[in-house]
């Protein structure tokens, strides 16, 4: 099968359908009906001799040769963006797409300036075209690793060899309780940290099992996907969790949470810029590496903290 400009725009279609979930949710990205979608698709599985996918009133589901077709689809169109970017390269220019991922709430860091290198990247080269995605830090790990990230910023507390770890900044969590909680109302002089364990723990899903919630609280009872669903649970009164003091900070403020026993109920993470080796790594992910070791520099300097 010899690959024609028809061909990659079904592929493009097949991604965009399978990043939705959906031909209705890929419609409003692709700007063409759901019929229309559903005809492309129909094509591309002829012209490849396979279903795909199956669709219909049970909803969208990849079929095994589909899965592995998508992954192909993903480092073909990968690869197609890193040849822009090299050859760009060549020219003396950043050009192309450069896809970034972060963890969730991150936003609210004074720490977290990912902002300040996209600004200077794109003072550098104005017809780069940014992306920005969120996922859990296994995930990022996995996307950048694969190719489909260039970057990922988070904490990785578990490596996965075959990508570079930049240590950017510290985050400092605390464990929290909220009004209607049991403990809301006990001064922290009246607890102990071993009463304080009993209690009902919220936890996010990816945390492994030698993550310190699950070290502290063998009473998880309940699990969120990410920061924002924790702290939901949390505010409920129902449970203690930990969280970041910059995403708590304006509940504490507000008066809606407090922190438990912090000088023993607190942990620091490292949260680091990943990347696939120099050698392998696209001129835009060296770029904002670049741009990132500036503005970290500079930080690290002012605050000592690295």
């Amino acid at each position: 099968m010899q690959l024609s400009g028809t061909d990659i725009r079904l592929l493009r279609v097949f991604d965009a359908v399978v990043r939705h979930r959906g031909l209705a949710a890929a419609q409003a990205e692709l700007n063409v009906s759901q019929s229309t979608i559903s005809t492309q698709i129909a094509a591309l599985e002829d012209r490849l001799g396979m279903t795909l996918c199956r669709r219909g009133r049970a909803g969208f589901q990849l079929t095994q040769n589909g899965e592995a077709v998508h992954a192909a689809v993903m480092r073909l169109l990968a690869a197609t963006e890193e040849f822009v970017s090299e050859t760009a390269a060549l020219r003396g220019a950043l050009s192309g797409t450069l896809r970034i991922g972060i963890v969730d709430h991150v936003v609210t860091d004074p720490n977290f300036r990912l902002s300040e290198a996209i600004a200077a990247l794109e003072n550098r080269a104005t017809s780069v075209r940014f992306e920005l995605a969120q996922g859990s830090p296994q995930e990022l790990q996995a996307r950048v690793r694969e190719g489909s990230l260039h970057l990922g910023i988070g904490s990785f507390p578990h490596k996965v060899t075959g990508l570079d770890y930049a240590p950017l900044y510290t985050e400092t969590n605390y464990l929290y309780c909220a009004q209607g909680h049991p403990l809301w109302s006990v001064p922290d002089g009246d607890l102990t940290p071993e009463f304080v364990a009993t209690m009902r723990a919220v936890g996010r899903s990816y945390w492994r099992d030698d993550h310190w919630n699950n070290r502290d609280f063998p009473n998880s009872t309940a699990m969120a996907q990410g920061l924002e669903q924790q702290l939901v649970m949390i505010l409920s009164g129902a449970f203690v969790g930990y969280m970041p003091d910059h995403s708590a900070a304006r509940w504490v403020a507000a008066g809606r949470l407090k922190p438990l026993l912090p000088d023993r109920f607190i942990y620091r993470c490292t949260f680091e810029a990943i990347s696939r080796p120099d050698a392998e790594a696209s001129p835009l992910a060296q770029a904002m590496r670049e741009e990132l070791a500036k503005l970290y520099k500079g930080f690290a300097q002012k605050t000592g903290r690295l």
